[in-house]
């Protein structure tokens, strides 16, 4: 009930290859269940499900893994030979050099190259600024390569720096799920992520077998599967996931169970960007939208659920949250 959601930005910026292309956005939207609506609100979310369904749509429409974005199409099946090509390779690193190597031969103007010195390695997207305004495909193409890199590896590659070569955006609240490192700088001389070069070391631990059943659901997954777990925002989620609909723990109570003091929390919520009324409001909004989804609950059923004893105060709070009240969100995806 409290999974992670999706921010509606990253549905308009994917869209923009395939108004390059003359489609019908409502005609596509209306496919997957998100009306057009939902695009002219800013707060508004969507659940990593419709959001994978909504991507796949967009592959399937332009039969192009760059959907509409690329000059030259990035035919279906690329990523998927890619793998076949470099599940056999001895280390991540090699594997890498590999996958870096293997997207060259599209052309020069796209590709993600890994760098390495002593103790660190980067990746490091070039896409032409003019083509990706919205930066979907670059760091569409950062989360699925760190992540195609933590299952080669089977764990998790913790980022020690996240450079982006842009300015800072109005959905940089997302990248703590989506690249959560120590250091996040934005206006860098480019775009990198930044993890320990011992990594790289390490030997590949999947096979054949593994890859088949990865590439079901790849590399939509890695799209909607990318996140930090080590973060105090992450780690406050999942103590206080039990608690919703219920009396949430005040912050003090937080605090104790992770065995820290209010302060020290509190100020390392701040340096994530983040406050703990922000969390919580948080978690109940992506709980209240999963909720949502299901036709058979009533909005009184939903308020309840996320801890709202009045049905006027969950619809206040929510409009708060996303910006349309839960009776028009569900609308808005085809519950009428």
């Amino acid at each position: 009930m409290s999974r992670d959601t999706i921010s509606i930005h990253f549905v308009n910026a994917a869209l923009t290859g395939v108004k390059h292309l003359g489609m019908d956005v409502e005609t596509l939207l209306s496919h997957v269940g998100i009306e057009a609506e939902l695009l002219r609100q800013p707060k508004a979310r969507i659940s990593p499900e419709q959001y994978t369904r909504f991507v796949k749509m967009l592959w399937m429409v332009t039969q192009d893994e760059h959907v509409g974005f690329d000059i030259q199409p990035r035919r279906l099946g690329s990523f998927a030979i890619m793998c076949q090509l470099i599940i056999h390779a001895k280390t991540l690193g090699d594997a890498l050099e590999l996958s870096s190597q293997f997207y060259k031969l599209f052309g020069d103007e796209w590709s993600v190259s890994l760098e390495r010195d002593k103790h660190e390695a980067r990746l490091v997207p070039l896409i032409p600024k003019t083509m990706d305004p919205d930066h979907f495909i670059t760091e569409s193409m950062l989360m699925i390569w760190h992540g195609l890199a933590s299952w080669l590896i089977e764990r998790r590659i913790p980022l020690e720096r996240v450079h982006f070569g842009y300015p800072r955006p109005n959905h940089a609240d997302e990248y703590d799920a989506l690249f959560f490192a120590p250091v996040m700088q934005f206006d860098m001389p480019r775009t990198e992520i930044t993890f320990a070069a011992d990594y790289l070391d390490l030997p590949i631990r999947q096979d054949d077998a593994s890859l088949e059943e990865f590439l079901k659901a790849a590399p939509a997954q890695l799209l909607v599967k990318f996140k930090n777990t080590n973060s105090l925002t992450s780690r406050i989620r999942e103590v206080l996931k039990s608690q919703i609909g219920e009396e949430m723990p005040t912050l003090n109570d937080v605090a104790s169970m992770l065995y820290l003091s209010p302060q020290t929390l509190r100020r390392r919520l701040a340096a994530e960007g983040k406050s703990y009324q922000g969390v919580k409001d948080a978690l109940r909004r992506d709980a209240a939208i999963h909720l949502l989804l299901n036709p058979d609950l009533t909005l009184e059923d939903v308020a309840q659920q996320v801890g709202f004893s009045e049905t006027s105060t969950f619809h206040r709070a929510f409009k708060k949250w996303t910006g349309v009240t839960p009776g028009l969100y569900r609308q808005l995806h085809g519950y009428h």
